[in-house]
């Protein structure tokens, strides 16, 4: 027992030094936590009789005989019922009061995790027509702002009435496809910028399935997140992501991890200091999404990337593959408008 600590039933050990070793016996012929047994009564019994509740002496010398004894006993049902239906009403009063204090307050509602992104820009789940819109739950599809299309997996970026559209197909964590978009992907930035064309793109998760992993759909997911914050951002992270300086070799998983996602981000201006990107990002919110745009590329018919397509036709360069430089893709869409 702790210093102090109550016995149980509720009354502290008067035997007890509060601040005595647990373990100690108590003194003999005393039973552990109550104090010494009184004295026997001196002079008359109390009460007329003799008897502690008012009647006759029993025949062991004041103790009350049977029924004096049955009597007491009915009194103390009597009293402990009466007790007993107090404490209930109390119970019942303190109840009521209690669910009339709170009135269906608002706080009665399971309320969804704090600052995931809700409709207007900053996701939502998948509405009606497929473009997204309504309020976050658990395992609700979120699209991203500025996504179109069945279950938000089209992004389209450049001018809505641009004559032209660039179906662009890639694996964020495949090695040829960051040359592609090293090389070609300034270029696509300067056509989208003059509307020579928009352009579609498409994602997969190549190497997650062939090599392991899931580095692919992670680097989706937070493109996802980056593309709810601007298409800017989205373009900006993309070429963040495949750049020379960041991108993992194909044996390496890198972009699996959030943190080396986020610190790539840190190289992009809308991305740098925006809380909701970051924690869309750590919660995963764009993960259904992710699964949903490689399963769009999985039923396209594209087989490997990079694949290029210009308004449905194949673009490629000198080896029979998509352009590896900038002027190879030039000639390549050049070709292709002209004829």
């Amino acid at each position: 027992m702790w210093p102090g600590q109550q016995p149980p039933g509720g009354e502290r050990d008067p035997q007890q030094n509060p601040y005595q070793q647990p373990g100690h016996p108590p003194p003999p012929d005393q039973p552990p936590g109550f104090p010494p047994a009184p004295p026997p009564p001196q002079g008359p019994p109390p009460g007329p009789g003799g008897g502690p509740w008012g009647g006759a002496p029993g025949p062991w010398g004041g103790v009350p005989d049977p029924a004096d004894r049955q009597r007491k006993a009915g009194l103390t049902a009597v009293i402990a019922v009466t007790v007993a239906a107090a404490v209930v009403a109390g119970v019942l009063v303190f109840t009521d009061d209690d669910k009339g204090s709170r009135g269906g307050s608002p706080d009665d509602v399971a309320q969804g995790p704090p600052g995931v992104p809700g409709p207007g820009g900053s996701g939502g789940s998948e509405g009606p027509d497929g473009s997204g819109g309504g309020s976050q739950g658990p395992g609700n599809l979120v699209t991203p702002a500025h996504s179109s299309g069945p279950s938000g997996t089209t992004v389209v970026i450049g001018e809505a009435d641009a004559g032209h559209t660039l179906d662009v197909y890639e694996d964020v964590r495949c090695p040829p496809c960051a040359s592609f978009d090293q090389a070609v992907g300034p270029t696509i930035a300067k056509d989208i910028e003059a509307g020579k064309y928009k352009v579609s793109f498409h994602f997969a998760a190549i190497l997650d399935k062939n090599m392991g992993g899931s580095g692919s759909a992670n680097a989706l997911s937070a493109l996802g997140a980056a593309l709810d914050v601007s298409p800017d951002a989205f373009l900006d992270y993309k070429a963040a992501l495949m750049s020379s300086k960041n991108h993992p070799e194909e044996s390496k998983d890198s972009y699996a991890d959030d943190d080396q996602l986020l610190t790539v981000s840190q190289e992009v201006y809308a991305l740098k200091t925006n809380a909701s990107f970051r924690e869309a990002l750590r919660a995963g919110t764009y993960d259904p999404w992710a699964k949903k745009m490689i399963a769009s590329f999985d039923a396209s018919g594209v087989n490997g990337t990079p694949t290029v397509k210009l308004d449905g036709s194949p673009l490629t360069g000198g080896g029979g593959s998509a352009p590896a430089t900038g002027t190879e893709f030039t000639e390549a869409v050049d070709k292709q408008l002209k004829g």
